[in-house]
């Protein structure tokens, strides 16, 4: 049953067909305003358990702004500021009839003065404050959202409940059951050529060029030192915090640092290397 699966009418109606628990269920587009006069997915509840892996998975902390696409009944919203004390959430449904439940239910929770609903598709929502993004959206949904989560800040997190995006693995996944709960991390964005400096002298003294391939928060590449020698790179992001390393084996050299911008700096660590600093050429 296509109810076992989904959570809300997603907020446009694609001209393609998904397939979702077996069943291939045929979209096509319709305004925003036909749809709020006939909702075709039925809207089911994410499970309290559920909503509270997704907020520990996101590690929602007083710093954050929590945005649920597709909120229903405010439950995650609520939950965020309630439980987690985020300084605040936005919940967005298509569903007028939800909009006003979940605000209902934040002024019994006694959260009224931190949490909002809106009304309205979620791809005319502003992400730009969010931290956190929270949803439970078709697969379809998630991969028309996918360009614009990569685009938000390095370091905001982003939790699914159910669906995956594709060839962006999750940077962590929850199996609960039959259900399951993905988390992503927005990389920094790194790709391109790099000079990597270190400090002293000795073998990795003189600038080296880092060439970084990136997919995702998956790294790989070459480094090429200033005699014209070459070693392969391979690394991965988490939001800004950068792990590579250069050569291979045992003679292969590790670098941690966190991406600033055009730049990146070494964070201190044990059998990494020391006093090294790279900007984008």
């Amino acid at each position: 049953m296509l109810t076992a699966f989904l959570r809300l009418a997603s907020p446009i109606r694609l001209a393609r067909t998904a397939l979702v628990g077996g069943t291939a269920l045929a979209l096509a587009y319709t305004p925003m305003a036909a749809q709020a006069k006939e909702l075709d997915v039925p809207y089911v509840p994410t499970p309290p358990e559920v909503v509270a892996r997704m907020l520990d998975m996101a590690q929602v902390a007083p710093s954050d702004y929590v945005i649920d696409l597709g909120s229903g009944d405010g439950r995650i919203a609520i939950a965020a500021v309630r439980d987690r004390s985020a300084k605040g959430a936005l919940g967005v449904d298509i569903d007028p009839a939800r909009i006003a439940e979940a605000e209902a239910n934040a002024k019994q929770a006694g959260v009224s003065d931190k949490v909002q609903f809106r009304n309205q598709d979620l791809f005319d929502t502003d992400l730009s404050q969010a931290s956190v993004i929270t949803m439970y959206l078709l697969p379809d949904v998630n991969m028309l959202l996918r360009p614009r989560l990569l685009d938000m800040p390095p370091g905001t997190r982003v939790v699914s409940h159910a669906f995956d995006m594709d060839d962006w693995d999750g940077d962590e996944v929850a199996h609960m059951g039959q259900r399951v709960v993905y988390l992503w991390i927005v990389p920094a964005k790194v790709g391109g050529s790099w000079r990597l400096e270190h400090q002293g002298q000795g073998s990795a003294a003189g600038p080296w060029t880092v060439d970084f391939q990136q997919s995702f928060q998956r790294l790989a590449g070459t480094a090429r030192a200033a005699d014209g020698s070459t070693l392969p790179v391979q690394g991965r992001l988490r939001g800004a915090d950068i792990s590579f390393t250069i050569g291979e084996g045992e003679k292969a050299r590790r670098y941690t640092g966190r991406v600033d911008g055009q730049a990146m700096k070494p964070v201190p660590g044990d059998g990494i290397v020391q006093g090294w600093r790279a900007a984008r050429r």
